[in-house]
């Protein structure tokens, strides 16, 4: 088969396999409308710059708008005899309006095309991330508050450690997602640099205006090194690694609700719509959706991967290598999006097993530090009253009681120092209204935190 784009050089035809194996358009064409943007803005510079004149200006603009038309409305026919996005545009712009048509690549390459279309790609999506992820900070905001006054067990190690309030333990999922929100305005800085204008990787002698181009497409600034401009794909990996982040996030978060389903710990409750069955244990109500968001973290985690061993070995400046970046990022996308629209409709649906939550946050010695700051506070060294709680709690082992049970005698046989005033301290409720410091458990904290991340996001709009 014959390349229409490239085959002049050449004396034979490109045998088909290899076409088919090279051709990107099964793929890239996601980009056609970025790719339509960014050729009107580079053909609006080409005639300010007195390269095309105003009427090839209009006349190929307007046959790109019905290009896209075409393209939205599916009558667009695409083939990979142009092995692309840009060269499918480009021919279908030249099947419209003729030679004039082929005026719209001067002063560029596909090297600089492509990388510039995925920047606004990416740029648009991370947008559409930064949206969702504030939606479930919000949502979380609001369901802490609600939940401000719950007692719930802190763990460590998988084991209860601290009384804590509900509302703290779903603040703490907020400020993973609050991290990602800054990674993704980050990303976006980065990625908010045009590189079109370094064609194919040493520029162009005829005289352009990149910056008209950039401050069209909404780009912040322009790449200030032609060689680096197409041959690096950072960007990519960047957004590539927040993928991983809001996944490893969203997956952390889906194992606790996963545990906390589990009737043996029988914490919370996830509505039957978000829950699947067994094909042979009738009583089964499987958490089926935060195990599978857990599941679809290592396939992001795998996309991640795939992009820095792509690039690690790449010399400068562009290799076709690089082709292969668009479906690992793509995928990650689609993944994550998918996740990120489920999981806030499923947390809504959570109801907590208040009696549940109160009754494992009251056990195993859970207020045992509050006694050792107790002891602290009237002079004893930290280290020893860590050592005479210990002992306290192994009597308490062995005779299978609580610390609420022991008393005051049988106390003061571990310390002198502990008076009466001591039995308020170990209500776990007391302790977590302790904790009034700023990040800490305590309602009043919870309520203040909460009230602030909600205050925080009515400025985007959300309410």
């Amino acid at each position: 088969m014959k390349n229409v784009t490239w085959s002049s050089r050449f004396s034979k035809e490109i045998d088909s396999e290899v076409l088919d194996f090279s051709q990107s358009l099964s793929i890239d064409i996601v980009l056609y409308r970025a790719d339509i943007e960014v050729t009107i803005a580079h053909v609006e510079m080409l005639s300010n710059c007195g390269h095309i004149t105003v009427t090839e200006q209009k006349k190929i603009i307007n046959a790109l708008k019905k290009v896209n038309k075409l393209a939205e409305t599916g009558k667009l026919k695409w083939s990979v005899k142009y092995e692309d996005v840009h060269m499918n545009i480009e021919n279908a712009l030249v099947k419209l309006i003729g030679d004039v048509g082929k005026k719209i690549h001067l002063g560029r390459s596909r090297n600089d095309l492509i990388t510039t279309d995925l920047r606004l790609y990416l740029r648009d999506f991370i947008d559409i991330y930064l949206d969702k992820i504030r939606e479930i900070q919000l949502l979380i905001a609001k369901t802490a508050l609600k939940h401000a006054d719950s007692l719930f067990p802190g763990f460590t190690h998988m084991q209860v450690a601290q009384p804590v309030t509900f509302g703290h333990h779903l603040l703490a999922w907020g400020e993973m997602l609050y991290r990602d929100e800054l990674r993704l305005q980050n990303n976006r800085e980065l990625m908010n640099i045009m590189p079109l204008g370094s064609a194919a990787l040493s520029g162009t002698s005829l005289k352009t205006d990149r910056k008209m181009v950039a401050k069209k497409l909404g780009f912040k600034t322009i790449t200030k090194n032609s060689m680096d401009a197409v041959s690096d794909r950072d960007y990519v990996c960047d957004f590539a690694y927040a993928n991983s982040m809001i996944m490893m996030h969203l997956s952390r978060i889906c194992e606790e609700l996963v545990l906390w389903m589990n009737p043996q710990f029988g914490l919370i409750d996830l509505d039957e719509s978000f829950c699947t069955g067994s094909s042979i244990m009738p009583q089964k109500k499987n958490p089926d959706v935060a195990e599978l968001i857990r599941g679809k973290t290592g396939g992001v985690y795998g996309n991640l991967i795939g992009l820095l061993t792509l690039l690690k070995g790449l010399p400068l400046t562009y290799n076709r290598d690089m082709q292969e970046d668009k479906s690992q990022i793509l995928e990650s996308i689609d993944t994550t999006l998918s996740c990120l629209s489920l999981l806030p409709r499923m947390i809504s649906t959570m109801k907590l097993n208040e009696d549940k939550s109160i009754h494992i946050a009251s056990g195993s010695f859970s207020t045992a530090t509050d006694i050792a700051e107790y002891l602290s506070k009237k002079g004893m060294p930290f280290r020893t009253s860590h050592h005479v709680v210990g002992e306290i709690v192994k009597f308490c082992e062995k005779q299978d009681m609580q610390l609420i049970d022991l008393s005051l005698e049988k106390l003061q046989s571990f310390s002198k120092l502990i008076t009466k005033d001591i039995y308020p301290i170990l209500d776990p409720m007391i302790s977590v209204q302790s904790r009034t410091g700023i990040g800490e458990t305590s309602p009043k904290s919870v309520k203040k935190e909460s009230n602030s991340i909600i205050k925080r996001l009515k400025k985007y709009g959300y309410k």
